[in-house]
């Protein structure tokens, strides 16, 4: 026989917007789909809800959707651009629009069966694949080109077009291939790279190696021929432009000092590779996002109410920056703490997330994000008794120190002294340590001959203390729909 109570539970999480309770939620997609369809979807969504209960208020705190649609929509702007640049620089060259037209057909037919090949190895049109093909969009044009001005010397000899485009064809046949392949064997072993770095660059590899190997199928077999039944030959010699005569002067003076042109491209070369000490290294540019986090985390034994206060002083602090338009702050959520919404286990009251929308970079007038980063990490630094961290997870980390010891009451010691050390050094932005916080111990010696006699089991004794101390799994918990909510035992 067991009495049920239908009460409260004690607050173990909160939000807030901009300092006003609210109640907040998170939609995350599952796995295989697309941000941006699920986005429309939940848009469309709360936009029917607001239409059916027009005493709800929904305001977007934050999203990481507009990010990659915005990156997708520069790559593919820039995809564009390098398509009609590429086109314009043949015609500039070329100055016939009939051998413009047949170099710029290359462009899309070495791009459209590309996508069919991705579709097949599994790929989707992102923001690696995205920047591999703009990337190689005018390389896409290369052999296409080569093989157009080779059939208009042809065309200028007095041939027919058919015979231009035949003949020239076959004679620069093998160094096109050549060329070809040299880029590909440039491209494709970058998507076989281990670690990290070869999970984002297998899709641009493969992209940039399938991408201009049609180019090649396209420049040797439908240029030829479009070559041979477009193309008309000149009605009169052509006077070159001047700068084409200027360029020929330099290569003749090349050519006739062949010392002195190897001795200045070798002085070129080694005093490239004398420069690269001088850049900054890092696998990620920074980003410059509109978007950011602090991180509140108290001691351990900290209630809700002392994090409560610590988050709204910390929201207080930050949004006296110009640059901050809003701040969602959850309180409490999953067990990480980091995820304020994560499923199952007992929420962390002593840590809080504060989700920062700042404005555009456009209006920023030259403030990166990276900067605002800093001044918020300078005015959070008069938080008492909390360890605070700025940034979207470990987004603004570029040197991680680890330690390791045998004695935990040294290794503590020297950690400390070792992030005192470094906050000395200039240059460094932020010092975080990830050193687990002292916590209350609590040690239960079960007597086992007691418990061997009331038939109680260890295993029986590690669940009670668990669910006394830590509380109960989600998926454990005996539950109770009911008309308007649910209800759960602990």
């Amino acid at each position: 026989m067991a009495k049920v109570h239908d009460t409260v539970a004690e607050p173990r999480s909160a939000a807030l917007l901009n300092g006003k309770p609210v109640v907040g939620f998170e939609i995350v997609r599952s796995r295989g789909a697309g941000e941006i369809e699920v986005t429309s979807g939940v848009r469309a969504s709360l936009e029917k809800l607001k239409a059916e209960h027009p005493d709800i208020t929904i305001t977007e705190a934050f999203n990481f959707v507009d990010p990659v649609q915005e990156n997708y929509d520069g790559s593919m702007k820039l995809l564009y651009e390098g398509a009609l640049l590429a086109v314009l620089v043949v015609w500039l060259f070329l100055r016939d629009w009939r051998a413009t037209f047949v170099s710029a057909v290359a462009l899309p037919l070495s791009a459209i069966p590309t996508f069919f090949v991705m579709w097949l190895m599994g790929f989707s049109i992102n923001v690696v694949t995205l920047l591999s093909l703009s990337l190689v969009v005018g390389i896409l044009v290369d052999d296409a080109i080569v093989e157009i001005e080779n059939i208009m010397r042809h065309l200028r000899m007095g041939k027919t077009p058919y015979q231009a485009a035949m003949e020239a064809a076959d004679e620069i046949g093998l160094a096109v291939i050549a060329t070809t392949f040299t880029l590909i064997a440039v491209f494709l072993p970058t998507a076989f790279m281990s670690g990290v770095a070869g999970k984002f660059f297998v899709q641009f590899g493969w992209t940039a190696a399938i991408a201009v190997f049609f180019s090649l199928v396209v420049a040797r077999m439908l240029t030829p021929m479009m070559a041979a039944y477009i193309l008309k030959p000149p009605k009169h010699a052509e006077k070159e432009p001047r700068w084409i005569t200027m360029y020929l002067g330099w290569a003749k003076w090349c050519l006739k000092h062949r010392f002195v042109t190897l001795l200045g491209a070798g002085v070129f070369f080694v005093g490239s590779f004398a420069l690269v000490p001088l850049l900054p290294t890092g696998f990620i540019p920074p980003d410059d996002l509109s978007q950011t986090q602090v991180t509140v985390t108290l001691p351990p034994g900290s209630t809700l109410k002392e994090t409560y206060a610590a988050a709204e002083q910390a929201r207080a602090l930050v949004q006296k920056n110009e640059h901050v338009k809003l701040v969602y702050t959850a309180i409490g959520g999953g067990a990480a703490g980091s995820d304020p919404f994560a499923a199952g286990g007992v929420p962390e009251v002593r840590k809080a997330v504060l989700t920062i929308n700042m404005t555009h970079r456009n209006d920023r007038s030259g403030i990166s994000k990276q900067d605002i980063e800093g001044q918020l990490r300078e005015a959070l630094a008069v938080l008492p008794g909390a360890r605070v961290k700025v940034g979207l997870g470990a987004s603004s980390e570029k040197y991680v120190l680890v330690l390791a010891g045998e004695d935990g009451r040294v290794l503590a010691e020297h950690a400390a002294q070792v992030e005192r050390e470094l906050r000395t050094i200039p240059g460094i932005g932020a010092v975080t340590s990830t050193a687990s916080l002292v916590r209350p111990e609590l040690i239960v010696r079960p007597d086992f001959p007691r418990a061997a006699d009331l038939g109680v089991t260890s295993q029986s004794i590690a669940d009670t203390l668990r669910i006394a101390t830590n509380g109960d799994y989600d998926q454990g918990l005996p539950k109770l729909n009911l008309a308007q909510r649910r209800c759960r035992w602990w």
